[in-house]
C-alpha cells in the first residue's frame, strides 16, 4: 500500500469521527472526544491531498496554535513542520493567471497573445490549488530559454562569453590529461544568522558545507572554524560530502550568530576528449561503488519509462562511452534549460524525483539535466553521479551549480556540464565556436570548480532527522534545523549564507 493510500485512509477515519459531531458510542458505551487541535490537523492533511495547499497550510497554523496553547510539544512540532512543507510546496508558484500574463509581456516585449496562451497552456510549470493553476515564478525567464533566438536578443550585449568560454576556446589547451592546469582558490564561508531571527531556547542543529577531496579537488584545508565548542562532528573533507556539523544552544549566543570557515583548494581542469572507446575496461559489477551508482536514490530514479527511452537514445551502441556521449548531446539538444521549483520538488507528497520531474516535464536547471543524465546511465548500467556546489566560470562570485561524472573502467570518473554547455544557445556566435564549446563539456571541465558533495542526496552522520524540514538534495548552504522556532528558519538562512573565494600563487 502506498504511503499516500495509508495517509488517506488515516484521514478518513479521523474525519468520519469529526462527522459524528465530534464523538462517537462504542459497544461499551465509552464516549471517544475528537480534540479541536487534532481536527484542525486531519483537516489539513485532507486538504493537502486534495491539492488545496493554501487552505491546508492554514489549518495545520490553527492546529499548531491549539496544540501549543495546550502544551503539547511533540504535536505542535509535527503541525510547525506541515506547515513548512506545505508551504515549500506552493510557494514557488505565486502567480496567477493574469500575473503570468504580464510577467510575459514584461520580460518578452512584442510577445503575441497566442505565444502566451500557447506557453501557459501547454509548457508553462504550474501547480493547482483550490483548483486555480498557478504558475512558476520564473515563467517569462523560462519562456526565453526556450526560445534561444528571443534570449539572443536580450544577452546581444552584456554577456563576456569570452571569458565563459576561456578554457572550451583554449588555443594552448593541454593535449593530455585528465588532471591539468591547477588553480589554487582560498577564501571564506560565512553563515550570519541576526540575532532577531534566532530562537530563545532549544538547540540550533546545523549541517555547515565544506570542500571535499575529489580526483580533481585536492589540498582541501578547512581553518579556523568558528564555535569550536558547539562542534559535535566534523570537520569532513574526505568521504561523499563535506560538511561539519554543530549543536549551538540557543542561550549561549550573545548577539548575532556568525559562522565562518577559512577554506582552501586545489582544482584541475580535466581532460577525457582522448578516451579511446576500445579500451574502455569491463565493470565489475560486484563493486560496492558500482553498485551505488547504479542504483535508484531518492532524486536519480531509474523507471520502467527511463530505461526504455535511455536504450531508444542509445540504439544498438553498447560501449559505455559512446552512450554517454550520446545522452549528453540527446539532453543539451532536447531538453531546454529552465528553472524549476526544487524547493517544492523537495517538499511535494507524494515525493517526485527530480530526474524525473524533467524527464515527465522537459523543464530542468543544471540540477535535474545532471540527475536525468545520471538516471539515463545507470539505467544502462553506467555508473553515473551528479555533483553538487560551485562554478566561478560564469563570474568570478562562486554561483551554485550541479554538474555529472560518469565511470569509465581504465579512465576514471568522466565529467561533463551539461547547463555550462547549453549557456552557448542564449548568446549569438559563428556555429563553430558553439559546436567546439558543446563538444568540450561533453568530456572535459574547466577548473573553475568547488566541490561541495561527490553525489546528490549524499548521507551525513549524524543524519538529518526524517521529520526535519530541509532541502535534502544538495548542500550548497548549511541544512539548519531547530525545534523551537516557529518559523521556517532553514529556508530563512539561506540568504544568509556566502562564500568568497580568490584564486592564490
Amino acid at each position: 500500500m502506498t504511503h499516500r493510500a495509508i495517509t488517506a485512509i488515516l484521514v478518513a477515519s479521523v474525519l468520519l469521527l469529526i462527522a459524528a459531531a465530534g464523538c462517537i458510542a462504542t459497544t461499551e458505551e465509552k464516549i471517544i472526544t475528537i480534540a479541536p487541535a487534532d481536527e484542525a490537523y486531519a483537516r489539513g492533511l485532507a486538504e493537502y491531498g486534495a491539492g488545496n495547499y493554501r487552505v491546508a497550510e492554514e489549518r495545520f497554523a490553527e492546529a499548531y496554535a491549539l496544540y501549543t496553547g495546550a502544551g503539547d510539544a511533540d504535536k505542535a512540532l509535527t503541525a510547525r513542520n506541515a506547515i513548512f512543507r506545505t508551504n515549500r510546496t506552493v510557494m514557488e508558484y505565486p502567480l496567477d493567471r493574469s500575473a503570468a500574463e504580464a510577467a510575459l509581456r514584461e520580460r518578452v516585449p512584442g510577445i503575441t497573445d497566442a505565444a502566451i496562451a500557447e506557453w501557459l497552456d501547454t509548457r508553462a510549470q504550474t501547480i493547482v490549488s483550490e483548483n486555480e493553476t498557478l504558475y512558476y515564478l520564473d515563467v517569462a525567464g523560462n519562456y526565453l530559454y526556450a526560445h534561444p533566438d528571443e534570449m539572443q536578443k536580450q544577452t546581444a550585449s552584456g554577456v563576456d562569453f569570452d571569458y565563459i568560454g576561456r578554457y572550451a576556446w583554449a588555443e594552448n589547451r593541454p593535449e593530455h590529461g585528465p588532471y591539468v592546469n591547477p588553480v589554487r582558490y582560498a577564501g571564506v564561508e560565512r553563515l550570519e544568522i541576526p540575532h532577531e531571527a534566532l530562537p530563545s531556547t532549544g538547540i540550533l542543529k546545523i549541517w555547515f558545507p565544506l570542500p571535499v577531496e575529489t580526483e580533481s579537488q585536492r589540498n582541501v584545508t578547512v581553518t579556523n572554524l568558528s564555535a569550536p565548542d558547539f562542534i559535535v562532528a566534523g570537520p569532513f573533507t574526505t568521504g561523499a560530502i563535506g560538511y561539519v556539523y554543530y549543536e549551538v544552544p540557543a542561550d549561549a549566543v550573545n548577539g548575532d550568530l556568525v559562522i565562518t570557515a577559512d577554506i582552501a583548494f586545489t582544482s584541475y581542469e580535466q581532460i577525457f576528449e582522448d578516451i579511446d572507446p576500445a579500451l574502455v575496461g569491463e565493470y565489475n559489477t560486484s563493486d560496492p561503488e558500482y553498485l551505488l551508482y547504479t542504483k535508484s536514490e531518492r532524486n536519480i530514479e531509474l523507471t520502467d519509462a527511463v530505461r526504455e527511452k535511455a536504450r531508444e537514445i542509445v540504439g544498438s551502441e553498447t560501449n559505455p562511452h559512446l552512450q554517454a556521449q550520446m545522452i549528453y548531446y540527446h539532453i543539451i539538444e532536447t531538453y531546454p534549460y529552465s528553472h524549476v521549483p526544487h524547493g517544492s520538488l523537495d517538499a511535494r507528497e507524494p515525493k517526485v524525483a527530480e530526474s524525473t520531474y524533467m524527464f515527465e516535464t522537459d523543464h530542468g536547471d543544471c540540477g535535474t539535466q545532471s540527475l536525468l543524465f545520471s538516471a539515463f546511465c545507470r539505467s544502462l548500467g553506467i555508473p553515473a553521479r551528479t555533483l553538487g556546489g560551485y562554478q566561478m566560470i560564469m563570474a568570478e562570485t562562486p554561483g551554485g551549480h550541479f554538474w555529472s561524472e560518469y565511470y569509465l573502467p581504465g579512465y576514471g570518473w568522466v565529467p561533463n556540464d551539461l547547463t555550462v554547455a547549453e549557456a552557448a544557445d542564449w548568446v549569438a556566435m559563428p556555429d563553430e565556436k558553439r559546436t567546439a564549446f558543446k563538444d568540450y563539456y561533453a568530456a572535459n571541465l574547466d577548473p573553475a570548480r568547488l566541490v561541495i558533495q561527490k553525489n546528490v542526496d549524499a548521507p551525513m552522520d549524524p543524519a538529518l532527522p526524517d521529520d526535519a524540514v530541509s532541502f535534502r538534495v544538495v548542500r550548497q548552504s548549511p541544512a539548519i534545523v531547530s525545534d523551537t522556532a516557529d518559523y521556517d528558519i532553514e529556508l530563512f538562512c539561506m540568504g544568509c549564507f556566502g562564500i568568497s573565494l580568490e584564486t592564490v600563487d
